[in-house]
C-alpha cells in the first residue's frame, strides 16, 4: 500500500495542473489561518472553525480590496457569526450550540 501511495505523490509531482491546485489550496488555507488569528479566533474547536470558514474567509477577501460589500444580509451574518463566537468563548453557551446556530442549510 504504502508503494502505492509514493507513485501518486510521484505522479502528481510531475503534474502541474495538480501541483497548482494544491498550491492554490494551500495559499487559501494559510490565508484563513492567517484570519482566524488575526480575529482571535485560532483557538476555536474545529466543529466550530468549519461553520465560519466561508465568513472567515469572506472577511480576508474584503479586507484585501477583493470587494466591498454593504449587503445588509452579509451584515446580519457577520453579526451572528461574531454573536455565536462570542457567546462559545465567554462560555454562554456549548459549542453544540453554537455550531447549530450558525450552520448554513445550503440547497
Amino acid at each position: 500500500m504504502m508503494n502505492t501511495a509514493r507513485k501518486i505523490t510521484k505522479k502528481s509531482d510531475r503534474n502541474p495542473v495538480i501541483r497548482s491546485i494544491f498550491k492554490k489550496a494551500e495559499q487559501e488555507r494559510n490565508q484563513t489561518d492567517a484570519m482566524f488569528k488575526l480575529l482571535g479566533w485560532n483557538s476555536l474547536p474545529a466543529e466550530l472553525k468549519f461553520e465560519i470558514e466561508e465568513d472567515v474567509r469572506g472577511y480576508y477577501e474584503e479586507l484585501h480590496g477583493f470587494y466591498s460589500t454593504s449587503c445588509e444580509y452579509v451584515q446580519r451574518r457577520r453579526e451572528s457569526v461574531d454573536f455565536w463566537v462570542r457567546s462559545f468563548k465567554d462560555g454562554l453557551c456549548t459549542l453544540q450550540t453554537a455550531v447549530e446556530s450558525l450552520r448554513v442549510n445550503r440547497i
